[in-house]
């Protein structure tokens, strides 16, 4: 691809920001992870980062995150699985936009139902183990990597 047709190096293209939910989903103690489309008009093209995406209006964030994860995985989620782990307010008045925010909720999956997960959008999945993660080697969104932080060294943090 000519550098210049790099959607990872886009300025131009417009961007809708928005509430979000996002699923950190783990298996066995590690992280699956979603590669994000090499597109223009995307946040974060080619980014690995947390399976969710964007509220509708009326919804409640766990039927928001049912309906994504369905989406791009395939599987029915009950609602009732997810379980809150922190959320992230964005303040975009340097835009002139109103502030958004993220909530990131816990999924536990066996190992046994990653079987029946189907990629429908993105560019891939894979699971990653902590250390992985940690490490700098992958390219995660932001505040992915930052919540995924926060999740691995979750016990580590003290009043």
């Amino acid at each position: 691809m000519d550098r210049g047709d790099d959607p990872r190096l886009d300025r131009t293209t417009p961007l809708r920001p928005g509430n979000a939910v996002a699923a950190i989903i783990t298996v066995e103690g590690a992280y699956l992870l979603q590669l994000r489309d090499n597109k223009r008009g995307i946040f974060f093209p080619a980014h690995w980062g947390c399976f969710g995406g964007a509220v509708e209006p009326g919804e409640s964030n766990e039927q928001a995150l049912a309906r994504e994860l369905h989406e791009e995985l395939g599987v029915a989620f009950a609602p009732a699985s997810f379980r809150y782990f922190t959320r992230f307010d964005f303040d975009l008045g340097f835009a002139g936009l109103a502030p958004i925010w993220r909530y990131f909720y816990e999924v536990e999956l066996a190992s046994d139902a990653l079987a029946r997960l189907r990629l429908q959008e993105g560019a891939g999945m894979r699971l990653w183990l902590p250390e992985e993660i940690l490490n700098g080697e992958i390219q995660l969104t932001p505040y992915d990597a930052l919540a995924l932080w926060f999740h691995i060294n979750r016990r580590r943090l003290i009043a």
